[in-house]
């Protein structure tokens, strides 16, 4: 099932409701869980057969199994109690994941609830019998999608791949680029970049790639134009990501006597976040559908964190 592009998810990022920081790593909110079992629900299905009163499906055993293994991890007889009655073991895993402080903890059983719905049948005929037996309605694999996407909405920095819960982005460069980039552009003269920059995380979380690379270059560009207009530097004003690289350069943006340890500096930055937005976002795609793959993306939301770092950097060393 596809996110839907609601309205307000729309007015969210034109507004610019968007977090300091483009990931978090220690919350999981209360309202990200309740989708994630909306999610979970349709996949694994009912525990109970709805014709024969009490008789169990396959989905009951998946849910007893994850209660038992997460009991005995946390050392506890149940996992969530309720002052009404004893929770069948759906209840108290998803009471116990609702009400669980530690983030550690919840995500452990996220990746124990992806393991098993990995393990839903795949194959047509297979899943046919299995939707029939628990009333299942979202295929594993298009649930495991979703819940990533669902990741990356909310900015969690967390992904399900290959059996495991793994940090999005490489630590090394989110905190040596993304978060030095952002920190520096909250610098209110950097006002327009900074939005421009988590526009693009923005859009890369909700699925939109090609707008996040048109928001990458944005980015890129303006930080050069503060600079520029700030040392009151002439660049051509209808110029891109190109002239404008050139006009940094060519007025000692990089010290002369560094200038042959960069010879290749120029190329970098005009080859990077220009090139890939022009070729995957910067013109009309004609009657196919142009699909950029999520890696690029991220690619270049790197390269953009990188070079931004590079030219403020670059421009409070310069006297």
């Amino acid at each position: 099932m596809a996110i839907l592009d609601l309205f307000s998810r729309r007015m969210k990022v034109q507004r610019g409701d968007l977090p300091r920081d483009v990931y978090v790593y220690d919350q999981l909110p209360k309202s990200l869980r309740i989708q994630l079992i909306h999610i979970w629900n349709a996949t694994l299905g009912e525990p109970f057969r709805r014709v024969g009163y009490g008789e169990l499906t396959s989905a009951a055993e998946i849910f007893n199994s994850l209660v038992r293994d997460l009991r005995k991890e946390r050392h506890v007889f149940k996992l969530y109690v309720s002052q009404d009655s004893a929770p069948a073991p759906r209840e108290e895993l998803w009471n116990y994941f609702l009400q669980e402080e530690d983030v550690e903890h919840a995500l452990d059983v996220v990746e124990l609830v992806c393991r098993a719905i990995a393990k839903v049948p795949k194959e047509r005929h297979a899943w046919d019998l299995w939707r029939e037996e628990t009333d299942a309605t979202q295929l594993p694999g298009d649930a495991i999608e979703e819940i990533n996407a669902r990741f990356r909405e909310d900015g969690i920095g967390y992904q399900f791949h290959d059996g495991r819960i793994l940090r999005v982005d490489s630590q090394y460069l989110h905190s040596e680029a993304v978060r030095p980039a952002l920190a520096l552009l909250h610098d209110r003269r950097f006002v327009g970049p900074n939005q421009e920059f988590l526009s693009a995380h923005a859009h890369y979380r909700a699925g939109r790639p090609q707008e996040a690379l048109v928001d990458c270059l944005k980015a890129f560009e303006s930080t050069m134009k503060v600079i520029c207009d700030r040392r009151r530097w002439v660049y051509p004003r209808g110029g891109g990501a190109k002239e404008l690289i050139a006009a940094c350069l060519s007025n000692g943006l990089v010290p002369t006597e560094l200038q042959a340890e960069f010879t290749s500096l120029r190329s970098l930055l005009e080859s990077g976040v220009p090139t890939i937005r022009n070729k995957n976002a910067g013109h009309g795609q004609g009657a196919t559908v142009r699909q950029v793959p999520p890696h690029l993306v991220a690619y270049a939301l790197h390269l953009t964190a990188s070079s931004i770092l590079f030219l403020i950097e670059a421009d409070k060393n310069l006297k």
